[in-house]
């Protein structure tokens, strides 16, 4: 499944990119090697991060 169209980002590639310590949506745009285009994608992108944050809060509990 692709988070962002316009630069063919996969979802397992955002998550790749925020495991390895994207905490921003530019961030994980920079470690996939895109720029954002239309911007559709940052919310999904957001929401992404802040569930891997969630889980490592869980994680360390």
């Amino acid at each position: 499944m692709y988070v962002c169209n316009c630069n063919g980002i996969r979802e397992r590639d955002a998550c790749a990119a925020i495991e390895s310590g994207a905490k921003r949506p530019a961030e994980v745009f920079r470690r996939c090697q895109a720029t954002p285009r239309c911007v559709k994608c940052v919310p999904d992108i957001r929401r992404m991060i802040e569930q891997v944050e969630q889980s490592l809060l869980y994680a360390a509990e």
